[in-house]
């Protein structure tokens, strides 16, 4: 693969009439690894961003009208705190699906490859370590990771309410919340970050560039629910960069979701005990 065609998968086989120093050139360049040989770039990734605020907006104009069919006018919405909560909650869930559909399109209708493997679905190898081994290992990090995260937000706790806490006002939007974080979240944001963002990322910067970026870029993505708790967004800039290097060494997503599954369910169980169950939620008294 020469960098006149850097999408391997529609590279041309050599030509044997090419010059010495261009096949010399072509031997002395490794192939890429099978895990990032992605048929998509820089743009596409770039393009991803106005496709999710568009998305994202859309999603919640049809749920909007989805509730004023129900007699729920957009008014009464907007002047109630917890059911803005509700509606934005309920919106990400519906991006989270649409994104899927978004990535399959492209995979298959684009490309025409299949859709799970190229987006960094594969076989969790395992080597010569047991596979339930290496499972109880990814579940046991991410345990810690959250134990180890909870501990430096108590050491460093936000000064004032993060924009997280207002959403989290009501139990129906709480529980919602709570299910999208275990159910859904961490299989989309995988697929969207270590799947598809990742394999560009080392492409052009390498294993360990690739891996900064991709946490980077996940603990920003965060930032809007947190800020200006800078503190919470660094730690979950770590968080992201732990993931992307599971998935690195393992050359599959699986293993980033498994560390990812992990570290929200101990979220989602702190939060329930905090909260005795939900009877005791931010703004209720």
């Amino acid at each position: 693969m020469t960098e006149d065609n850097p999408n391997p998968f529609t590279a041309e086989a050599p030509n044997p009439s090419e010059s010495a120093p261009a096949e010399i050139s072509a031997l002395e360049k490794p192939p890429l690894p099978e895990d990032i040989r992605v048929p998509w770039g820089w743009l596409d990734v770039v393009l991803l961003v106005p496709v999710a605020v568009g998305g994202l907006f859309l999603c919640a104009i049809l749920i909007l009208l989805g509730l004023a069919l129900f007699g729920v006018p957009f008014a009464r919405v907007q002047n109630s705190p917890s059911a803005w909560g509700l509606v934005s909650v309920c919106a990400q869930a519906l991006l989270d699906v649409a994104l899927l559909g978004y990535f399959a399109m492209q995979t298959r209708g684009r490309y025409h490859l299949p859709f799970w493997r190229t987006m960094g679905w594969r076989p969790f190898e395992t080597g010569n370590v047991p596979r339930g081994i290496a499972y109880m290992g990814l579940i046991v990090g991410g345990c810690l990771l959250a134990f180890a995260v909870g501990l430096g937000n108590l050491l460093f706790p936000p000064k004032v309410a993060l924009p997280i806490d207002t959403i989290l006002q009501d139990h129906a939007t709480a529980l919602v919340f709570m299910l999208t974080a275990v159910l859904i979240a961490p299989f989309v944001e995988e697929t969207v970050f270590r799947g598809y963002i990742y394999p560009v990322a080392a492409r052009s910067f390498g294993m360990r560039g690739g891996i900064f970026l991709t946490g980077t870029l996940f603990g920003l993505l965060h930032g809007a629910q947190l800020w200006p708790g800078w503190w919470q967004i660094v730690l979950l800039i770590f968080v992201g960069i732990v993931f992307t290097f599971a998935r690195a060494r393992a050359r599959t997503v699986v293993a980033s979701y498994v560390l990812h599954i992990s570290y929200n369910s101990i979220q989602v169980a702190g939060f329930l005990i905090d909260t005795h169950g939900l009877r005791h939620l931010p703004g209720i008294h």
